[in-house]
């Protein structure tokens, strides 16, 4: 067997309309319903399926945990303008050993520089550019 791609995965959060706003509205990321009325964070090919912690589908991770995801988005628009953009937005940079918020990272096609956010679950969020 081979893996080609990540198509999807599940974020557990508490408050799935909180999450919604955050991701749509900081992020672009577009807000999708499927099934039974279950909700998607819909983002180029890719999609962040959201469970509400206490009443996720099944099956489920063995234990789902809100806050508990570290995840890496790529992201064409220059990082010193994302700053600015998540500054207007209100939304706090998380502090780097170097005080700069921009750190050199290695993603998965290779080096990449990068800025720490958090969402309102507290997932580490990390923005980056090739």
């Amino acid at each position: 067997m081979q893996i080609n791609r990540l198509d999807h995965l599940v974020l557990t959060v508490q408050d799935i309309q909180k999450t919604c706003e955050f991701y749509t509205q900081v992020l672009g990321m577009q807000v999708i319903t499927f099934g039974n009325n279950r909700m998607a964070l819909k983002f180029g090919q890719q999609k962040l399926n959201l469970h509400e912690a206490g009443k996720e589908f099944l099956p489920k991770a063995r234990q789902p945990t809100p806050g508990s995801a570290d995840l890496c988005f790529i992201t064409e628009i220059p990082l010193e303008q994302v700053m600015e953009h998540l500054r207007m937005s209100q939304v706090e940079i998380e502090a780097d050993d170097t005080g700069s918020g921009i750190v050199q990272r290695t993603g998965a096609a290779g080096a990449i520089v990068s800025l720490y956010i958090r969402d309102p679950d507290g997932n580490l969020l990390e923005i980056s550019n090739y």
